[in-house]
């Protein structure tokens, strides 16, 4: 099974010509699957796990990834299981050095060339949201951040949480495309209409979870339709930018 797909430019116009809006998740979307920013975040929050139970790390770290399997994340497990305070659960996790991660102007260029709106949504916060894009230098580039604050704390996948993220914007499914990293996470947008992009890591390495990893495991493990899959988002869109701009035949 290839690990990305090359289709050609009038399988892309095909695909993508009606698209009116762009939507993007952020974490190991955005951002390349190998950057060192999401271990930086999952490593706080088995900290916070720790420090908020009083266990040692590896009982805090099973913890952790129980509660992401069941929950959809970990914060929704926390809230659930402990009453959490979560405005302070993501002021912690998301409190990390983000200098390691580069800035990426072809990325900005392919996302900017897009016909549309451009929006994302993420599990995360605006605040995490605003800050690794502004290091990416493509901040400004975007309509709208909806978060897991904006979801009223129900993560992707649920389904209400893709419905109030479309209203508050105004979307129409059926002229979107959404751009994440999470198999589970395609499976609403893919049955309420929108184009899937499915956004996998390169050779360089996966921080995903084993069970939730599509390389090893393919698209029948998921049971979810993907249009596409790619390993260099960047690389993609600036194939769907200049698709786009021929007339299809």
């Amino acid at each position: 099974m290839p690990q990305d797909d090359f289709p050609s430019s009038g399988a892309l116009v095909a695909r993508f010509q009606a698209v009116e809006t762009w939507i993007f998740d952020l974490d190991n979307t955005l951002y390349p699957p190998h950057s060192d920013l999401w271990p930086k975040v999952d490593q706080k929050i088995t900290h916070y796990i720790g420090n908020l139970l009083g266990v040692d790390g590896l009982t805090a770290r099973a913890i952790q990834k129980y509660y992401y399997q069941v929950h959809g994340t970990t914060l929704n497990g926390l809230m659930k299981e402990h009453a959490i305070d979560p405005h302070a659960f993501l002021d912690f996790v998301h409190d990390i050095d983000r200098s390691s991660l580069p800035p990426d102007a072809r990325l900005g260029d392919a996302i900017a060339a897009l016909p549309g709106r451009k929006f994302i949504f993420t599990n995360g916060s605006v605040r995490h949201a605003e800050e690794t894009i502004r290091q990416l230098g493509i901040d400004g580039l975007f309509d709208g951040i909806f978060d897991i604050v904006a979801s009223d704390f129900h993560p992707k996948p649920a389904r209400r949480t893709y419905e109030r993220f479309l209203a508050t914007f105004g979307i129409t499914p059926v002229s979107a495309a959404m751009f994440e990293d999470i198999p589970r996470n395609l499976e609403v947008p893919a049955e309420l209409g929108m184009r899937t992009v499915l956004v996998i890591p390169g050779a360089a390495g996966d921080h995903k979870e084993e069970w939730e990893r599509y390389v090893e495991h393919g698209p029948g493990a998921f049971g979810i339709r993907f249009d596409h899959v790619t390993a260099d988002l960047p690389q993609f869109l600036d194939r769907l930018r200049w698709a786009l701009a021929v007339p299809a035949a």
